[in-house]
């Protein structure tokens, strides 16, 4: 008997757009729930190999392997938060000279802008005054909410490291959940959905992880060349920063020109600060990102950036930062459900990246070059759903 029921293209796509509404809602409204859950998962997958050797070649117990690499997750941060800390801490005792170099740099303006608009002093400080007269209670809101927020990460902070060690705990549990959601005849897909997005999150994250630290060094190794005071700190704060898509690195180049402040009000300092930014990023958009970053499954840039500002939109910094990761979910799980193909098709990337000439590999973008079938290819064996495990023959699970 056929169970399927037809129904004409305008009722699917009705049905389709209030689906996407009622998802993006539930996450607008419960993403105090959902975001510390969506990270747990991504640094479950990225945790899953280190739990996977302790298990399969130390021969630990499962609830000690899952715990070791959770505890292993939590000091790294630690010691980076630690490290953060006593930099920061060395930097505030600089503000005094940030502020006396910034005046500085303020009577230059002042005077460019009275020699070329003949503005006088007095003048300039009244449109000032005038321009910033609600700024000072609208600071008090910022403030508030930033304080709010702040508690916020700290609540996540704590629940993150809870989330993702019962997440890698309980995994088997959820994936014989999965698989009794579906018939049986569709278990092979499931499995294979299950295996590549394994595949192409574990992919993204660990690009983005050696993505941080290229970036990191560069920014310091650069600063350090034109003499900028912390180019250690500010090096890996831009590394961090930029973890957050086209965006964060904006943030970073703006926090980098004020710290360059803390050692001369030259302003050959901030033009080096502002030219090694945009070098770094260069090499980093046209060099890393397209070597090291790009995932297994290709989102073209105009999804992205809706992606990343519906992202900021309903969950701030963590939803951009966990936009890409889901449309990789939605694209994988798009490409292999038939009546969704044409969404991941909506999604995908299908221009070529690179051409050759003289040898020489360059970024290419041509859209009446011929599109290539966008796959993802693993040789990883896949599991086998049973009521007590989800172990393959090779007592391996890889999904």
């Amino acid at each position: 008997m056929n169970d399927t029921l037809k129904v004409p293209f305008y009722a699917k796509l009705s049905l389709t757009l209030l689906g996407l509404i009622a998802i993006v809602f539930i996450f607008y409204i419960g993403q105090n729930i959902l975001i510390p859950v969506m990270m747990s998962f991504l640094f479950a997958i990225l945790l899953y190999p280190m739990v996977q050797f302790f298990k399969l070649k130390l021969r630990f117990p499962h609830v000690l392997a899952v715990m070791i690499a959770v505890l292993f997750f939590v000091l790294i941060f630690i010691g980076l938060f630690v490290f953060l800390s006593f930099q920061l801490s060395d930097f505030a005792d600089d503000f005094d000279k940030i502020e006396r170099n910034i005046n500085i740099h303020l009577r230059n303006i002042q005077g460019f802008v009275r020699d070329n608009f003949h503005l006088s002093s007095r003048e300039q400080k009244q449109y000032i005054d005038t321009a910033t007269e609600d700024s000072m209670e609208k600071g008090k809101e910022i403030i508030g909410t930033t304080l709010m927020s702040f508690t916020d990460t700290l609540v996540n902070l704590t629940l993150i490291p809870i989330y993702t060690f019962l997440i890698l705990l309980y995994r088997t549990h959820f994936l014989l959940f999965l698989s009794k959601l579906v018939k049986k005849e569709n278990h092979e897909q499931l499995k294979n959905i299950l295996t590549n997005i394994r595949v192409a999150i574990n992919s993204y994250i660990v690009g983005l992880i050696i993505e941080m630290i290229l970036i990191s060094a560069m920014t310091t190794f650069g600063f350090m060349l034109i003499g900028v005071k912390y180019a250690i700190l500010l090096g890996i704060v831009t590394g961090i920063l930029n973890l957050i898509p086209y965006i964060g690195i904006l943030f970073a180049g703006l926090l980098s020109i004020v710290a360059s402040l803390t050692g001369s009000p030259d302003l050959s300092i901030i033009i080096g600060v502002i030219v090694i930014t945009i070098v770094v990023q260069l090499i980093d958009n046209n060099i890393i990102v397209p070597m090291i970053v790009s995932s297994k499954v290709e989102i073209n840039a105009f999804v992205s950036i809706i992606g990343i500002i519906i992202g900021g939109a309903i969950a701030g910094v963590s939803g951009m930062f966990l936009a890409l990761p889901i449309l990789a979910v939605l694209k994988v799980i798009f490409d292999r459900v038939e009546s969704l193909e044409a969404w991941g098709y909506l999604m995908g990337d299908h221009l070529p990246k690179t051409y050759t000439w003289r040898k020489i590999k360059l970024p290419l973008f041509d859209s009446e070059a011929p599109p290539e079938k966008n796959t993802i290819k693993t040789d990883l064996p896949l599991p086998v759903f049973t009521e007590t495990t989800t172990e393959n023959s090779s007592n391996r699970t890889d999904v």
